[in-house]
């Protein structure tokens, strides 16, 4: 299949190193793991971007290369540079439909829908795919509305995701997948709770911090704080930050791999029906079960009384908390390597985008032509 993927045109993919961008980290994986099988991928991003498939860059320089300056770029009330975000991500979409109805492509990948909708209909004959990664919401169900078009297909990236919006024309729910080679396996736990993720409202750091206090544990937080919980983390976690209690920021996944791999559980009481969480599976990749508050796709993600517990309420968590040694490490990594792996999402994708690209399509443009188009595009990222 001839492959056209994209995720933000302002960032260069992968996502910086301070930024942790799960949409993006999971569309180069699907993006290399689908070249890998021998699909011809054409992955399109700024400048900057590097990966094992071809780049094409539209010689657009990235509007974003750190997280300080992400948030500056997408948080403005100045209603000109409200759409400059949007007008990055066009000139992609723009020619991604524009090839692809050329000949191009076989299929053209959207990791959010709202980049790229209005264009659909005006390329009819284009197959277009939408990985969901958010939560949807009255008004992104209410974009997909204003823009109906049969050759538009959803994924969802778990089933509760679909909850608010059952009859949208979904291809098939593929989960995420970790690299388990990164986040790999240990027996051995410490006496250390665990909880990753933005130091927002919704990911409940708040909540994960009571739960520590109230069983005496030491808790070590890891995650990006954006300007705007400031004022959270001053009310909620900042008062509470002790020897017991420690906010170490962002790491890289390298070192984020270590304290999983140490943790006596994970904590997740979120706060929002979250679609799908991959820290959970990181999580229990590394043998770290993982205690979870029921919503959004917790409990797809981890099986209750096998691999962690689903609760619905802090004083449920804390009593999980004293029944953690009753998981099974081992029985964590064993159920990631069997639904969350990398392999596993990549296949699942190769037989979704499979079932809507026509068999025995003929392509405008040669074989040659494609050859010498792979191949100049491994030169020049070596180039760069």
């Amino acid at each position: 299949m001839k492959i056209a993927m994209m995720v933000r045109g302002f960032m260069p993919a992968p996502a910086p190193n301070d930024i942790v961008y799960s949409p993006l980290s999971v569309a180069v994986a699907v993006a290399e793991g689908l070249f890998n099988k021998g699909h011809d991928v054409t992955f399109f991003a700024p400048e900057g971007s590097q990966l094992q498939c071809t780049v094409e860059t539209l010689r657009l320089q990235p509007a974003v290369t750190t997280f300080r300056g992400l948030n500056e770029f997408v948080s403005t009330t100045d209603l000109f540079e409200d759409y400059l975000p949007s007008l990055y991500d066009q000139r992609m979409v723009k020619a991604m439909f524009e090839r692809a109805a050329d000949g191009e492509f076989d299929v053209v990948i959207f990791n959010h829908p709202e980049s790229s909708i209005a264009y659909a209909s005006l390329f009819p004959e284009v197959p277009a795919v939408y990985i969901l990664h958010d939560y949807l919401d009255e008004k992104r169900r209410l974009v997909f509305d204003m823009y109906p078009s049969k050759n538009q297909h959803f994924i969802s990236i778990s089933n509760s995701q679909r909850r608010d919006a059952p009859d949208l024309p979904y291809l098939d729910t593929v989960y995420n997948g970790v690299d388990i080679e990164l986040f790999s396996y240990n027996e051995e736990a410490e006496d250390y709770l665990l909880f990753v993720g933005r130091i927002v409202p919704e990911k409940g750091v708040r909540e994960a911090i009571q739960v520590a206090i109230r069983t005496n544990k030491q808790l070590i937080i890891i995650g990006q704080l954006p300007p705007t919980s400031y004022s959270y983390f001053d009310t909620h976690i900042k008062p509470y930050l002790s020897d017991k209690i420690l906010y170490i920021g962002p790491i890289d996944k390298e070192q984020l791999s270590k304290y999983y791999q140490k943790a006596q559980a994970l904590l997740m009481p979120i706060q929002w029906e979250e679609p799908f969480g991959l820290t959970m599976a990181e999580a229990m990749s590394c043998g770290t079960p993982v205690i979870a508050f029921n919503r959004g796709a917790a409990a797809e993600i981890v099986k209750d009384g096998k691999t962690g517990f689903i609760v619905d309420n802090t004083a449920k968590m804390i009593e999980a908390v004293d029944k953690i040694q009753m998981i099974s490490r081992k029985d964590c990594r064993t159920h990631v390597e069997h639904h969350f792996t990398v392999n596993r999402m990549v296949s699942a994708y190769e037989k979704v985008l499979a079932s809507i690209v026509p068999r025995g399509k003929q392509p405008k443009k040669s074989i040659f032509i494609k050859s010498v188009k792979r191949i100049s595009g491994r030169f020049n990222q070596k180039l760069r």
